[in-house]
């Protein structure tokens, strides 16, 4: 590891799109029934994940499947690539059928030593827009770390969980969210590469437990919260049951794994978003 990367951060790029009706069908299909729908949000909770995604040449993707690094991330030399959580901030949905830049900037990158060795943190902050101007900002976090660190995916026995919604990980669940925000990550869809990696198999997406979670506030509140902060904790594989609860007021959301590990968190605040 040379360098501590501090010249990339303020680095951008704008993508455009379009909040297609084909793109939202895909959206709806791949999560129904576990999203908020009302007559005045075109675009359910979480859509915006779908729009202006990186969609790199083979020759721009990593090891991973994911884009290469040192194109618009950093060239940080360890291997693994995880998400680690983010906020969301709906000023107000997204109009369907609009054309939607999406203006992304690298806001930190961090250092840090984690208990299994070092790993570097990246926040990359987005603006979504439409027609009618901004619509949303968002927050990613993004962890590297060495391979050989991570500790395994264990997982004790089966319980009964305590949830609002009880949601099967299946095969095509997971396919079906990587494809439709277009993210090639083989940790999702690769058996060999996941084993490898010291998993049990193919592990569930952090932003699809983070589209759950807002997707159950927004069922909770009647609205879509104005601000969404979100972490995921644990690995959640694929393959069996998993739950996402919330607490009497839809301010504490959580999703658990079929021990009942706790694998994300998230705390919905604010005005809801109009």
């Amino acid at each position: 590891m040379t360098g501590d990367f501090r010249d990339w951060i303020g680095r951008s790029l704008t993508r455009e799109d379009v909040a297609a009706p084909r793109l939202l069908a895909e959206f709806r299909a791949t999560l129904h029934p576990f999203l908020f729908e009302d007559a005045h949000t075109a675009c359910p909770p979480g859509f915006h994940l779908c729009l202006a995604p990186a969609i790199p040449l083979p020759e721009d993707t990593g090891p991973d499947g994911a884009e290469r690094k040192g194109l618009f991330l950093p060239p940080i030399q360890l291997s693994r690539r995880m998400w680690a959580g983010g906020a969301i901030e709906t000023l107000r949905p997204l109009s369907g059928g609009a054309a939607v830049p999406r203006r992304s900037v690298i806001s930190d990158i961090r250092l840090k030593q984690g208990t299994t060795g070092p790993l570097w943190l990246v926040s990359i902050q987005h603006e979504i827009s439409d027609a009618q101007g901004l619509a949303l900002r968002e927050r990613q976090d993004l962890v590297f770390r060495d391979a050989a660190s991570a500790a395994l995916a264990g997982g004790g026995p089966a319980q009964v969980l305590a949830a609002d919604w009880i949601i099967e990980a299946s095969p095509l669940l997971l396919f079906r969210f990587s494809a439709v925000t277009f993210n090639g990550h083989r940790i999702h869809y690769d058996h060999r590469y996941a084993a490898e990696e010291g998993y049990p198999g193919p592990l569930v997406h952090g932003p699809l437990q983070a589209v759950l979670m807002l997707n159950l506030a927004s069922v909770r509140r009647g609205a879509v919260p104005r601000r969404f902060d979100y972490r995921c904790l644990a690995p959640l594989p694929g393959g069996g049951r998993f739950g996402v609860a919330s607490d009497a007021d839809a301010t504490v959301l959580r999703v658990l794994r079929s021990d009942g590990v706790v694998t994300a968190e998230a705390l919905a605040s604010g005005d809801d978003a109009g």
